[in-house]
């Protein structure tokens, strides 16, 4: 079904859903963005809600849902040498980068671009972070791609879903600074998480020389559950999270954005809009 023929039906209200068809062998998640990715830290302090490196560290038994905000630092990683790799790496991809551990952050990441290669940073940002990288690594403007989760424009929200993440002004704040900095900039609204994201897109548009991704919480039932997130608040939140992105919705706001060239969609709208999804990794397309 063709994605006019989608939006035909939504807008005559009928109730009949999308079912696509995956193709196996298509990419998900990071390797949208990147063909490497670089961590040296188990556990999260930002301990978002939804997080699916905490749903894999939990299934496999590395860490529990009392103990994922308990930073371990794999200090054998810090001495890791990186070859030049084709591609980009992802720096983090199952962890963050905070204030306590700034200082392994910087020698972890000098590390990587010492080899010339290309990174994409992506974090929740704290602006003393940002400020740091920015500059400590200015000869690598570059090499060097931030990407900046920012899935609210309202605080409130933020704080909920990702308790030890900073507020909106926050990420805004670290964003200008990168921008003006002379850094490459860029935007993940994955996951969205609620309907304020027309504000994100346009609060943070003059400072993105890069692009503004947009996607859906992938999977939340289940990783809340996995989690040890199943208070009746948060799954009420989830459940009215999951409204707002109904198909329905989704295709509302591609309408809308899809003439955007600064905004892009991660694989869960993809499928919804009829845009193929990329079978080779790190096309960041």
């Amino acid at each position: 079904m063709k994605l006019g023929q989608k939006l035909a039906i939504v807008n005559n209200g009928a109730t009949n859903s999308y079912c696509d068809k995956s193709d196996s062998k298509q990419v998900f998640g990071t390797f949208e963005w990147a063909s490497h990715n670089a961590n040296f830290i188990s556990g999260c302090q930002h301990d978002c809600k939804y997080c699916y490196s905490k749903e894999m560290a939990i299934r496999f038994h590395k860490k529990t849902p009392g103990n994922w905000h308990i930073e371990e630092v794999r200090t054998h990683s810090l001495t890791r040498k990186f070859k030049r790799v084709d591609g980009t790496i992802m720096f983090p991809s199952s962890h963050d980068i905070h204030p306590e551990h700034l200082k392994e952050c910087l020698l972890f990441l000098g590390n990587i671009l010492a080899s010339g290669n290309q990174v994409l940073v992506v974090t929740k940002p704290h602006l003393e972070c940002i400020q740091a990288i920015c500059e400590k690594f200015g000869q690598f403007k570059n090499n060097i791609l931030f990407r900046f989760t920012i899935g609210s424009a309202d605080s409130s929200n933020l704080e909920f879903w990702e308790p030890g993440a900073p507020s909106f002004p926050e990420r805004i704040e670290a964003l200008k600074w990168a921008f003006h900095s002379g850094f490459n900039t860029s935007i993940s609204c994955e996951p969205m998480l609620d309907d304020t994201i027309e504000d994100v897109i346009r609060i943070t548009s003059p400072f993105v020389t890069d692009c503004i991704w947009i996607g859906k919480a992938n999977f939340l039932l289940r990783r809340l559950k996995l989690n040890g997130v199943g208070d009746s608040v948060t799954l009420e939140k989830a459940s009215e999270l999951l409204a707002d992105q109904s198909e329905e919705n989704i295709l509302g706001l591609f309408s809308k954005f899809s003439d955007n060239p600064k905004v892009k969609w991660k694989e869960s709208i993809k499928k919804i809009v009829d845009i193929d999804v990329p079978t080779q990794k790190g096309l960041d397309i």
